[in-house]
C-alpha cells in the first residue's frame, strides 16, 4: 500500500498506544515516521518494530525547546512534514473539589500547552497541502465525574482544530481531529483509579457501547491514515468520533 508514499509524519506520544498503531500504519502505507516521546527506553523498542522508515526525537511536550529540536532533527533526517499527528496526552481523573493547582498545572501543560505549541512549532516545517490532525476525545463533550481536567482540555483542543483550519487554509494544510471512545491502551491503567474500581469503571462504560467492546487502537490508526492521506481531501475542521456508537446511539 501507497496512500501516503514518500510522505513525513510526526507523531508525538508514538511509543505505545494508539501513536505507535498509527506509526506503524503509516510506514506500512510508505511515509518515513519520527515518534516523539518522553521515555528513551519505550521510545527505543518502539523503532525497533518499526525498521529503518522509523525515528525517534525523546522530549517533552511541554519544553517548547524539546519541540523545536523534534521538527529540527525531523528536517534533517526525513525532510520537511506532510503529516502531524498531535497525540500526546496524560488521562488523570479528580474531582473538582480535590483538584488541586499543581494537578491542574500538570493535566493542562500536557493536553492543552503542549498539544497546542506542538502544532505552533510545526508551521514553519509543514510543507503546503500539509496534514495535521489531533486527538480529542469522547470525553470532551459529556459530563463525565471526576474528568473535569481531561474533558475541558480535549474541548479546549477541538476548538484549536476549528481556529487552526481557519488560520492555516491558506497553505492549503488541513486540521482535523479524531475523538477515541474507549480504547484499548496502557492509557487507561493510569487514570488514577484503584484496581477494582478501574474493573468496575470499565465494565461500566462498556454496557454502554453498542458494539459492547472496547476499541483497539489499530481503529483508530485507520482513521488517523484516513485524516492524513489524500481520501480525506475535502474533510477540514472536522471530528472523526470513532467510539463503538458510545456517544451516537
Amino acid at each position: 500500500m501507497d496512500r501516503l508514499k514518500d510522505k513525513v509524519a510526526i507523531i508525538t506520544g508514538g511509543s505505545s498506544g494508539i501513536g505507535l498503531a498509527t506509526a506503524k500504519e503509516f510506514i506500512a502505507n510508505g511515509a518515513k515516521v519520527v515518534i516523539f516521546g518522553r521515555n528513551r527506553k519505550a521510545l527505543d523498542e518502539a523503532v525497533n518494530k518499526l525498521g529503518s522508515n522509523g525515528h525517534a526525537v525523546q522530549g517533552d511536550i511541554c519544553k517548547l525547546t524539546d519541540l523545536e529540536k523534534l521538527f529540527v532533527e525531523t528536517k534533517s533526517t526525513f525532510g520537511a512534514v506532510d503529516i502531524l499527528f498531535v497525540n500526546a496526552a496524560q488521562a488523570k481523573l479528580a474531582p473538582i473539589v480535590d483538584t488541586t493547582e499543581s494537578f491542574f498545572d500538570e493535566m493542562i501543560n500536557v493536553n492543552l500547552k503542549g498539544a497546542y505549541f506542538t502544532l505552533q512549532k510545526a508551521i514553519p516545517f509543514l510543507n503546503n497541502n500539509a496534514s495535521v490532525i489531533i486527538t480529542t476525545s469522547w470525553l470532551n463533550s459529556i459530563g463525565f465525574a471526576g474528568s473535569s481536567l481531561l474533558s475541558a482540555s480535549k474541548a479546549a483542543l477541538r476548538s484549536l482544530v476549528r481556529v487552526a483550519s481557519a488560520e492555516l487554509i491558506e497553505k492549503g494544510i488541513r486540521v482535523n481531529a479524531v475523538s477515541p471512545g474507549a480504547i484499548g491502551t496502557p492509557l487507561w491503567g493510569k487514570i488514577g483509579l484503584p484496581e477494582e474500581l478501574l474493573k468496575s469503571a470499565g465494565e461500566a462504560i462498556t454496557s454502554q457501547i453498542p458494539l459492547k467492546r472496547w476499541g483497539q487502537p489499530e481503529e483508530i490508526a485507520k482513521t488517523v491514515l484516513f485524516l492524513a492521506s489524500d481520501d480525506s481531501s475535502y474533510i477540514l475542521g472536522n471530528e472523526l468520533t470513532v467510539d463503538g456508537g458510545l456517544r451516537q446511539i
